[in-house]
């Protein structure tokens, strides 16, 4: 999918189903919970499910045999692991089959100014990443920062080499506004992505976030987004609608571990 679709273009559920990560990463969830749920996630040819990393295996023996993909996290959820734990992390999780990383910046480091250290930290993963196939994904963590320190955020991210800039973890307290998928998209270039996570339950709010040029939301409410979705399409109204539209500047109603 591109990074941004003209208002009105119609979209099917598939392509609902294209743009979901679906997060399994509260702390309790059993190892018989991510695999039913991977299963049944993957019938529906959902783009990747996002695990824990110990779950990374037990997740790509679930979805074997369908398109959905295994994504994981990288210094979850803080960001304050160092660049060498970082840096472990990532090649588990890719030796265990994960395509996908999504990586925590450090965030008491940008919030310090040290920008060149979160942007180095940023390019280890990256390295890593990158050298085995795999997307790697930059959780800013919105909620915590200000303006500038989104955007200083989104510059280092690019010039470290990531594929996405993601909103949030998820578990802050806050998760992905439209106001800051906007910023976050005029910051960047169209070399890099934008991924909303953290309060995208509902179809109409997945549709603003692509009018905004979301092109991955992180989610655990994958069946009501496709359930909308499929009401949507049988209505011939799943289309991308103008920017600014329905909802463009309320923030998610997200809490901890709120996707």
């Amino acid at each position: 999918m591109p990074h941004t679709l003209t208002p009105g273009t119609a979209l099917t559920v598939q392509d609902v189903a294209d743009l979901i990560d679906h997060a399994l990463l509260k702390p309790e969830l059993t190892p018989a919970e991510v695999e039913a749920a991977g299963r049944e996630l993957a019938q529906d040819r959902i783009w990747s499910v996002c695990v824990r990393p110990s779950d990374v295996r037990l997740a790509l023996a679930a979805v074997d045999g369908s398109p959905t993909r295994v994504c994981t996290v990288i210094g979850f959820p803080h960001g304050t692991t160092s660049t060498a734990a970082k840096i472990a992390e990532s090649n588990q999780a890719i030796a265990d089959g994960a395509t996908e990383l999504d990586m925590v910046l450090n965030i008491g480091r940008l919030r310090g100014g040290d920008l060149e250290a979160v942007k180095q930290d940023i390019a280890a993963v990256v390295q890593v990443g990158h050298a085995a196939g795999a997307l790697v994904k930059v959780i800013l963590e919105t909620a915590l920062l200000d303006e500038e320190q989104k955007a200083a955020a989104c510059r280092v991210s690019e010039e470290a080499g990531a594929d996405f800039v993601k909103t949030s973890t998820g578990f802050a307290g806050g998760g992905a506004t439209l106001p800051d998928v906007r910023l976050m998209r005029a910051t960047i270039s169209d070399a890099v992505q934008v991924k909303a996570s953290g309060g995208v339950r509902d179809i109409d709010t997945l549709l603003a976030m692509v009018a905004e040029g979301v092109t991955r939301i992180g989610t655990s409410s994958t069946q009501a987004l496709l359930a909308g979705a499929r009401e949507r399409e049988q209505a011939g109204t799943l289309v991308v609608p103008q920017p600014g539209g329905a909802g463009a500047d309320t923030d998610a109603d997200t809490g901890a571990q709120g996707y």
